[in-house]
């Protein structure tokens, strides 16, 4: 069964506890919590003081999106609010092998993230340490976005590397992921799909979680 990490970025922040409720009720997997600086990409979100107090509501794993330059400056502040995964893009730091293995460090799970026009050679030599790799469908930024239809053959390309390497990593795609596409996507290999207003623009969230989480 495909893991679902609705997205908060798409949530109602003024009444963000009753959200997540929705969402354990649905049976969401993770939170996919994303972090932006304005400079890594073209918007500001929240960082780890709202992380923390989030993590006092629920119990739901934190998948934390880091779209943020040099973000192994911050790996402890996420580490310390709450977070289970922790995710850098691989355009965003100059040692990369470094900051996955400070993420590590810490007793999380590190993963990788590729912008769509990012090519999966870019981290070839360090798939032998990751835990999760994040295919990204839209560019970074905002939530809302169409789908790339072009990325499918990215997630069956790498999808193919782990089998044939024996790696235990998790396949994540974060953008455009409706009801309408999202078996599409998950056929290709997928094992944790982020869904931001394809669940929050919903009437029932928690019905429309449910929805998404196919055998």
């Amino acid at each position: 069964m495909v893991q679902v990490a609705p997205s908060l970025l798409s949530a109602n922040f003024s009444n963000l506890k009753d959200d997540i409720l929705k969402l354990e009720e649905g049976g969401a997997d993770y939170l996919h919590l994303d972090v932006m600086d304005g400079i890594f990409v073209p918007n500001i979100t929240f960082g780890a003081p709202v992380i923390k107090n989030i993590r006092k509501v629920t119990e739901i794993p934190f998948d934390v999106h880091l779209m943020i330059e040099k973000p192994e400056r911050y790996i402890k502040d996420f580490v310390d609010a709450g977070a289970d995964i922790i995710t850098v893009h691989q355009e965003a730091t100059i040692h990369l092998h470094r900051t996955i293995e400070m993420v590590k460090s810490y007793g999380v799970k590190a993963g990788v993230a590729l912008n769509p026009a990012t090519p999966l050679e870019s981290i070839e030599y360090v798939l032998d340490y990751l835990d999760l790799i994040l295919i990204m469908s839209v560019n970074p930024g905002f939530g809302g976005q169409k789908f790339i239809d072009s990325v499918t053959r990215k997630i069956k390309r790498i999808k193919n590397t782990i089998t044939e390497r024996n790696l235990d990593i998790l396949i994540e795609v974060d953008g455009g992921i409706k009801l309408e596409n999202f078996k599409e996507i998950v056929d290709c290999g997928v094992d944790i799909i982020v869904v931001g207003s394809g669940i929050f623009e919903a009437e029932d969230i928690a019905e429309r979680t449910r929805m998404f989480k196919i055998k």
